[in-house]
């Protein structure tokens, strides 16, 4: 019996940062901190099975955000600077956005 596999990864419906959205576009890293460790978040994004893999390791320090911001979530980009998105459904992100926040 053959049992065929269907893999399905993680969509980025929309990016609101003007320069996030270049970079991951065309990989111009003009107006992005930290372009390397972006290109590597982008990645780990694009390559998650679902939404709850985000939260597995290593997960970029994955986090639900609170108060006015609830229902959004971020991943640490460095000490103050976060990408925020919110969830669209367990296989897509939306709103994504680079946003010093702290």
């Amino acid at each position: 019996m053959c049992k065929a596999w269907h893999y399905t990864w993680v969509d980025i419906e929309n990016i609101r940062h003007k320069a996030l959205r270049s970079f991951a576009e065309t990989g111009r890293a003009k107006g992005v901190i930290q372009p390397s460790r972006i290109r590597n978040m982008l990645g780990f994004i694009a390559a998650a099975g679902s939404f709850d893999e985000l939260t597995v390791p290593p997960n970029f320090g994955f986090h639900a955000l609170t108060g006015d911001r609830a229902g959004a979530f971020a991943m640490t980009v460095t000490r103050n600077w976060r990408m925020t998105f919110v969830k669209i459904d367990g296989q897509t992100i939306g709103d994504l956005d680079l946003e010093d926040y702290h």
